[in-house]
């Protein structure tokens, strides 16, 4: 599956048009009869109340998608409507096998515009590699037609996109082809074609750093661990000291000698990723379309599984950073690897740190998969450029307290910490084990609900959905305006 999005000026007559419109007026200079302008007009009259009204008329193969965007609403709802609206327009696309369409702006809003674009193609994703028998094998592409929408803000548009859908690719390999191993080798191709560095960290070199929480986890297992490094260095960095990302890179979660239950629980557990495919999705964006801003990911990686040497509860490991931990569970482990990242970082000094992980079904429980958990040290402006982002591509943030009281509950009377707390605010006494590892102004972001969903919701299919790359995107974007 891919797609294509461009500007043209000449719409083929047969292909299947999106209309962005004011009134129905508009219409009559495209070829509409009385009759379907009439049928318009009335199924808006009968939704009256619905936000920006969709109409979808058929002839035969060739569909007409009518928009009408509301204006009385904040730009970036609408904005949100409009992507909703696509996704909903490519479904009936995808029903008929139709491969083109083209987008008519009559409303002279490129934002608008190209909303509706990034739904078409947000949603044109399927994961099919495996399938032996017929394969969807559309390759979509979208014309948009508006004097007004510009070029660039296309390719930027559809290179945002396409590290969405990378994203989602890493989510939804099984462990059987995806491992630690494989992982790193990736990092190091997309490195290689979206222009940033990378290293990647074998278990020797894992050892040398004394990243006890990665080679605990690890211990288990008969895939060796890894450790990458990403780094996007442009000359004109806005920021002086940089942005450090760093990513859970559980390849797969049994819940180590703590196996997780009930057994279906461990259906999905290829996701324990998400937050690594994040980092990477985010830095082939930022690097592709070379935003002015020093960013630095890092991703630790290993599956959790109960080989004759994994760790046990009653276990004390020694962390990166010195710490002592108490094992309390087992199935806390991402915790344990993310924050010898999140030590790991203190050597580059940096401005802010951001985590991503699937961290705590706590948190999915919480706020469903509508959010992010998000919580952490970082000042108010920074929550505020992080919420405005958020708004902006629909990956709104849900801040949880990050009150003192939480810390006693990670407390350990053999060693300094142990790995989980209460189980009410469980994803905070999560976050708060994560805080004893950064010093930095930092944020943890719990994807847990929506990194990988069972159905598919508007523009997010089953599956990985690939969150945090468009939010992360938009973070970096907007401090590179500035």
């Amino acid at each position: 599956m891919s797609f294509t999005i461009r500007a043209t000026l000449e719409v083929p007559q047969e292909i299947s048009k999106i209309f962005l419109i004011q009134n129905t007026e508009q219409l009559k200079d495209f070829m509409f009869s009385e009759t379907e302008i009439e049928y318009i007009e009335k199924k808006y009259q009968e939704n009256e109340k619905d936000k920006s009204p969709l109409v979808i008329i058929k002839r035969l193969s060739q569909i007409l998608a009518v928009v009408k965007p509301t204006t009385d609403e904040p730009l970036e709802i609408i904005k949100e409507r409009m992507r909703r609206r696509g996704a909903e327009i490519l479904s009936g696309l995808k029903a008929e096998k139709n491969e083109k369409a083209a987008i008519i702006d009559l409303i002279s809003n490129p934002p608008l515009t190209l909303a509706l674009a990034e739904g078409l193609a947000l949603n044109a994703y399927s994961f099919n590699k495996y399938k032996t028998g017929e394969k969807n094998s559309l390759n979509y592409e979208f014309l948009i037609v508006s004097p007004q929408v510009k070029g660039c803000d296309i390719a930027k548009l559809t290179r945002v996109i396409e590290a969405v859908y990378l994203a989602r690719d890493l989510v939804n390999e099984p462990v059987g082809y995806l491992n630690a191993e494989k992982l790193g080798e990736l990092v190091l191709e997309y490195a290689e074609k979206f222009g940033f560095k990378a290293e990647v960290f074998n278990k020797k070199k894992i050892e040398s750093l004394k990243m006890g929480g990665l080679l605990a986890v690890n211990k288990g297992s008969i895939d060796p661990p890894t450790f990458s490094v990403l780094e996007w260095k442009p000359e004109n960095a806005v920021n002086s000291k940089p942005y450090v990302i760093a990513g859970k890179g559980v390849m797969f979660d049994t819940g180590g000698v703590n196996l997780k239950t009930p057994p279906g629980s461990l259906d999905t557990m290829k996701c324990d990723m998400g937050g690594a495919a994040s980092v990477i999705g985010t830095m082939a964006a930022v690097a592709a379309n070379e935003l002015p801003v020093h960013v630095i990911g890092l991703i630790p990686a290993t599956d959790n599984r109960l080989g004759g040497h994994a760790i046990v509860p009653g276990d004390i490991l020694k962390m990166h950073n010195g710490l002592t931990v108490e094992v309390i569970n087992t199935d806390a482990e991402g915790r344990l690897i993310l924050a010898d990242a999140l030590s790991f970082s203190k050597k580059y000094d940096p401005e802010l740190v951001i985590d991503l992980a699937t961290l705590t079904g706590n948190a999915a429980i919480a706020i469903g998969i509508h959010g992010i958990v998000a919580m952490g040290t970082a000042p108010q402006n920074v929550q505020n450029e992080l919420n405005n982002a958020g708004d902006e591509v629909c990956e709104r943030l849900v801040w949880f307290p990050f009150w003192e009281d939480y810390d006693k509950s990670i407390k350990s009377d053999i060693a300094d910490i142990k790995n989980l707390g209460e189980r009410e605010g469980g994803a905070i006494s999560a976050g708060k084990f994560l805080g004893k590892f950064v010093d930095a102004p930092w944020v943890h972001l719990d994807i847990a609900g929506p990194a990988y969903v069972m159905a598919a919701t508007d523009y997010r299919p089953t599956g990985g959905t690939g969150v945090g790359v468009r939010l992360l995107y938009q973070f970096f974007n907007s401090k590179s305006s500035k």
